[in-house]
């Protein structure tokens, strides 16, 4: 048995998009209904769908939750009000998104909350992350992995933070 239940995927490209990230996950599990379980690294990758606009940082958590699949979908919702997104366009540039991707083994195809995810499998940069966290997670009968093979991952790079990149001796 896995120790998670839900895996969230989040992104940012205004701000402070590491920060925007952090603030997220500490939105979504500020009052323990969500416990964090594990955490990816932060990566950055370039605009997907709409391409003219700023790169993206984004990563994955995993979750323990006893909420259902739809209250987490709205904690997902609630985070990005926090972060004061403001949906203009399809696939524009936000603040914050934040996508539950997996729930369990559930499987939905409900207008409000489809499971897993719609489009985890032909995204790099929602599978990188989330197989650093969750490399057994299996998506529509295939491993992570699997999908991620099929993909051109390149562009999705791990994000050293400044603090971090100063404590790197020198080559």
């Amino acid at each position: 048995m896995q120790p998670y239940d839900a895996i969230i995927g989040l992104g940012s490209n205004i701000g402070d998009k590491q920060a925007n990230i952090a603030a997220a996950i500490e939105h979504l599990t500020a009052d323990g209904a969500l416990k964090l379980v594990r955490r990816s690294r932060d990566f950055r990758s370039a605009p997907w769908g709409k391409t003219d606009q700023d790169w993206f940082v984004n990563a994955c958590i995993t979750v323990a939750t006893k909420l259902a699949p739809s209250d987490v979908l709205e904690r997902c919702f609630d985070a990005e009000r926090a972060a004061q997104r403001v949906r203009r366009e399809r696939w524009g540039p936000r603040t914050l998104d934040c996508d539950l991707l997996i729930y369990r083994d559930n499987v939905s195809d409900d207008p409000h909350l489809t499971l897993p995810h719609p489009q985890i499998t032909g995204r790099a940069f929602v599978l990188v992350p989330l197989i650093e966290i969750a490399p057994d997670a299996v998506i529509n009968g295939q491993r992570a992995t699997e999908w991620l093979s099929k993909l051109d991952a390149n562009g999705v790079v791990a994000v050293v933070s400044a603090a971090k990149r100063d404590q790197i001796p020198p080559g």
